[in-house]
């Protein structure tokens, strides 16, 4: 990973269905000798191409044709994208997305500003509730 020593981790949250996938995935094929999850045909590095191709044609069978022909998960890093502004339209707090994602705030803030929309309300109720004010103005 870009901007991490060889051997550095990074914590990040996983919902319960994803845990389940990924712990079926690690008993049934475990990993490679340096911890991937995914290798290729004859045990080495998966090439960029087969991941492109299944990329595709998962991609073509999850989405309807509408979507398939947007840019909505075109690349699988979008996926990365998805759950950063996920994670923020949800509310956790700024300070929290930058560490799981290996941001600094500033540069959360600088790519993924744009992406936080409706929280407007739920801001105003949480000020009111710390001020004591349950009346949300």
């Amino acid at each position: 990973m870009k901007y991490r020593a060889r051997g550095e981790t990074r914590s990040v949250p996983s919902p319960p269905p994803l845990t389940a996938l990924r712990r079926a995935h690690l008993a049934e094929y475990g990993t490679t000798p340096d911890g991937r999850l995914f290798r290729g045909v004859r045990g080495g590095d998966l090439p960029e191409g087969t991941y492109c191709r299944v990329w595709r044609k998962a991609r073509a069978s999850a989405l309807t044709p509408e979507d398939a022909a947007s840019p909505l998960a075109r690349r699988p890093y979008d996926l990365r994208h998805a759950a950063v502004s996920t994670w923020l339209n949800a509310g956790v707090p700024s300070t929290q997305v930058a560490e799981w994602a290996g941001h600094s705030v500033g540069a959360l803030h600088q790519i993924y500003a744009k992406c936080i929309v409706g929280q407007e309300d739920a801001a105003r109720e949480r000020i009111a509730a710390a001020l004591g004010d349950g009346s949300g103005a």
